[in-house]
């Protein structure tokens, strides 16, 4: 099995691309049915592979997964890129209504209910696929808020702790976003936390 699978991938460009499109395939997937369900023969028939060929390319079902993690990190650090492109007319405040506005939006659900699973799943996860998904996720974000302090805050213990607020208040926010689906309510209190930024910064 695995030789003819290494036959028909042995050109390396073919291996990268192929290995590019059953990432995206098996991205989706799993954007409509979660983690829980991954299991590789079924994966590999829902994308129209096999089981051989995923193991052959990503190495071990681990392996896939950390590309998957790799792959679903992508997106945030995309959103990340562009709200720090915003630089020059953002402050903490802003930052924080515009971070919501993106999570709060109907269309992320799926992508933010994978993050919240994967999330969880890396906490306590030593040396699996999941280990330092959690951590890797607050420090992107922490450097997202942290480029829009004036930078003698930014260093300093009450700047550190003012963004860990909103971090905290960001993540409770999700969770009960997606536990109730009250984007009203929810929305009220980052907004509420947004104006308190403007008072004390």
């Amino acid at each position: 099995m695995m030789g003819a699978v290494s036959a028909n991938l042995a050109s390396p460009n073919a291996d990268s691309a192929r290995k590019r499109e059953l990432l995206e395939a098996a991205y989706a997937w799993v954007l409509e049915h979660g983690w829980a369900g991954l299991s590789l023969r079924p994966l590999a028939e829902a994308i129209g592979s096999s089981a051989g060929v995923l193991l052959f390319l990503f190495g071990s079902k681990d392996g896939l997964i950390r590309a998957l993690l790799a792959r679903s990190r992508a997106e945030q650090v995309a959103l990340l890129d562009g709200l720090r492109r915003r630089r020059p007319v953002a402050d903490l405040a802003t930052v924080t209504a515009q971070v919501w506005a993106w999570l709060s939006a109907p269309e992320h659900r799926a992508l933010l209910r994978l993050w919240l699973e994967a999330y969880s799943r890396s906490i306590g996860d030593a040396g699996g696929p999941w280990e330092g998904f959690a951590a890797q996720t607050v420090a992107d974000w922490d450097s997202l808020l942290a480029a829009h302090q004036p930078a003698r805050r930014r260093a300093s213990a009450k700047g550190v702790a003012e963004r860990s607020l909103v971090l905290a208040v960001l993540r409770g926010a999700l969770l009960d976003l997606l536990a109730t689906d009250d984007e009203v309510r929810v929305g009220r209190a980052v907004a509420l936390h947004a104006a308190a930024l403007r008072t004390t910064g």
